[in-house]
């Protein structure tokens, strides 16, 4: 017998690169500019409500004289759009230089190391534990922000059981967009629409809780799912490719804090204490907290005994880190800023709202939540998008039969759930960056949960349409 001694060489995939986000931005900025040479421009007229927000009054859309994005107008969308971003930018540069300055004082290694060792031998338990309470202090609060921090503080340890950073990603976004967007009580998004909609605070909660126990359900045995994969074959990991083929993990030896250490876990305590306060009680935004995220870093480096130059090399290693996340906020704003420019958001929303209201009575909730999710794309804002919509809906849900309550929860769902892999969405960008995964690996994995998401959705709005869900 005669062996074919040839050797074929294994054919290469081809693999599609999907541009830079940087690029991709660029280009959504360009199209939106070009939009306005084509879409008629147009205004509704708005009028202060009873807190003094700024919403459309309904039925007032006129056309106007077309503005197209001027050649300029379009050379300062981004600049503009870093300018209108400031406080956010500043915020979540901030916020890596802290955790840099934290991790640095070695509590975040000592706190790693002990929750390592509890869930040694049941790694998987850690998901649910961490889902349950982001997913809950999430629907109560509205700061889906709060991923920034909690990514940073789980991945270390998320990456010491075996599992991946995609692992740990999900585990903070998939609990928190899942709690933001079937929100119990968030003043932000549900108390601003439900008060537009002329509906009891928070009312309807029994129906949403239900619905967010299905939604995190499916959030957490999709997580579940993925990472049992990952640890049984980190090869199966969508980042494999990218310097984790072979994570090392240090032994799990129990270390003992020190006196100062101690102290400084103490102070972090006192210090997202009063991070909570603040949040709850007086609203703080990026400004406030980019104030108290410097300080409890230089705080927490101080009390660690770090030397004065040590605590700024620390910061200066977290701005690194961070800034590509915080850019992408800035860039992302110029889409928004050109439509604004051309006044088309307007006639955008417009067109919107007349398609709903052409569509068949019994698909009008579901229409409407396309509708919310298409308009977060431009209005990646809860409370924003809810003043500018909201108006409409209202009136349109009333003269389909859809009740109140259940466009208010289209506007929730469709609002929500696009969070999770709009590149317009700031924060979501941020985080991404904070775990080191770029935005197409993500879509990749977080897709088919998006089908069983919206899947939930639409049959959640059938149901309401069916049962005329109304305040409760």
């Amino acid at each position: 017998m005669v062996q074919n001694t040839e050797t074929k060489e294994p054919k290469k995939k081809s693999k599609i690169k999907v541009p830079h986000i940087f690029v991709i931005l660029f280009i959504m900025i360009a199209l939106a500019s070009l939009a306005s040479y084509v879409i008629p421009a147009g205004q509704f007229e708005r009028q202060a409500n009873d807190s003094g927000a700024e919403v459309i009054v309904p039925g007032t859309f006129e056309y106007a004289e077309s503005s197209p994005v001027t050649f300029f107008e379009f050379m300062f969308a981004i600049p503009d759009g870093f300018i209108q971003t400031a406080e956010i930018i500043f915020g979540i540069i901030m916020i890596g230089g802290m955790f840099a300055v934290i991790e640095r004082t070695g509590v975040i290694a000592l706190g790693v190391n002990k929750l390592a060792s509890k869930f040694a031998d049941k790694g998987l338990w850690i998901i649910p534990t961490l889902m349950l309470p982001f997913a809950l202090f999430t629907t109560f609060t509205g700061q889906v922000e709060m991923s920034l921090i909690y990514l940073p503080a789980i991945l270390p340890l998320v990456l010491k059981l075996g599992f991946d950073r995609i692992t740990a990603a999900a585990i903070v976004l998939v609990s928190t967009i899942a709690g933001f967007s079937v929100a119990l009580a968030i003043p932000a998004n549900l108390g601003v629409a439900q008060e537009i909609a002329e509906l009891p605070l928070y009312s309807g909660i029994g129906f949403r809780i239900v619905l967010l126990a299905i939604v995190m359900l499916a959030g957490m045995a999709y997580v579940w799912r993925y990472a049992k994969k990952v640890h049984n074959n980190p090869e199966l990991s969508i980042v494999f490719d990218e310097n984790e083929a072979a994570p090392e993990v240090e032994e799990l030896s129990p270390q003992k804090a020190t006196k100062r250490q101690v102290r400084t876990a103490f102070t972090l305590l006192a210090a997202f204490g009063v991070l909570l306060f603040g949040l709850l009680n007086y609203g703080w935004y990026f400004r406030e907290l980019t104030g108290l995220y410097a300080l409890i870093g230089i705080t927490a480096g101080l009390v660690a005994g770090l030397k004065p130059s040590e605590i700024a090399d620390a910061f200066n290693e977290g701005f690194k880190k961070i800034l590509l996340g915080a850019i992408v906020v800035g860039i992302a704003r110029g889409i928004a800023v050109v439509l604004d420019a051309g006044d088309i958001m307007d006639t955008i929303i417009f067109a919107l709202g007349e398609f709903v209201s052409i569509m068949p009575d019994s698909l009008t909730a579901v229409f409407m939540l396309i509708v919310q999710a298409a308009l977060n794309f431009l209005i990646p804002s809860g409370s924003g998008q809810a003043m500018v919509t909201m108006p409409i809906m209202t009136g349109l849900s009333d003269i389909s039969g859809v009740t109140r309550q259940t466009a208010v929860l289209a506007f929730l769902l469709g609002d929500g759930f696009t969070n999770i892999f709009y590149p317009t969405s700031g924060y979501f960008m941020a985080t991404l960056t904070v775990g080191g995964i770029r935005w197409e690996k993500w879509l990749k994995f977080i897709f088919p949960l998006l089908i069983v998401w919206y899947s939930v959705a639409v049959v959640a709005l059938v149901i309401a349409q069916f049962i005329e869900y109304g305040p409760m």
